[in-house]
């Protein structure tokens, strides 16, 4: 069974819920085909991955993605990104994200500063991160910083009504927003707890 978080996670910026001051920067980026280096922080599960991976799906490039929180070490920066981002490529750029960045350790980060440099003609990094205060101040200059705030709880009620008749299963106004108030603003979670919660085309949520 698919999770909904990916089956329905957006791959347009129209389809990406909230931060409009930030979809209009990211979309003259991609009129222009082409991105600086970026950071996105903020809170866990409103969406800086989400927004990530839709750049990349909207540009011509070469990907590369990696979690810190699994590859937080110097050898993730020398073994892997350094060859991917010397490499030829056919395409027109090539991207690497670079997931929960604040997991990497200070000298992977200085580390990574270098290679920003040393392969500015060729790759864009995209970082994300959770504590921005983690991040080294030599690293954050070299990428233009954004906060993804999460959409409002208005917001998340209208996709997740969208996703449920979509997956054609029901649920009581009342346990959706009872969802809601838990876990925001993790929009994640929040999917997550009520996929969880079918049983028989219908969400049923605990009380607990």
């Amino acid at each position: 069974m698919e999770l909904w978080v990916e089956k329905y996670r957006p791959t347009t910026l129209e389809e990406y819920v909230g931060n409009e001051t930030i979809k209009n920067k990211i979309a003259d980026y991609l009129k222009q085909g082409s991105i600086q280096n970026l950071l996105f922080h903020g809170v866990a599960g409103t969406g800086k991955t989400t927004l990530a991976k839709l750049i990349a799906k909207n540009l011509n490039c070469d990907l590369l993605y990696l979690n810190a929180s699994d590859e937080r070490g110097i050898d993730t920066i020398r073994e892997k990104i350094i060859p991917f981002a010397s490499s030829m490529s056919f395409n027109d750029v090539k991207i690497v994200i670079l997931d929960e960045a604040d997991y990497l350790t200070p000298q992977a980060q200085a580390t990574l500063r270098n290679t920003i440099e040393s392969c500015s003609k060729t790759t864009r990094f995209i970082l994300t991160c959770n504590y921005l205060e983690r991040i080294i101040s030599p690293l954050q200059s070299r990428c233009q910083t954004f906060e993804i705030t999460p959409p409002s709880k208005q917001e998340v009620n209208y996709h997740l009504i969208d996703v449920m008749k979509e997956e054609e299963v029901d649920c009581s106004a009342n346990d959706l927003q009872n969802v809601i108030n838990t876990h925001y603003p993790d929009i994640r979670k929040i999917i997550n707890t009520i996929q969880g919660s079918v049983v028989n085309d219908e969400i049923r949520i605990d009380d607990n």
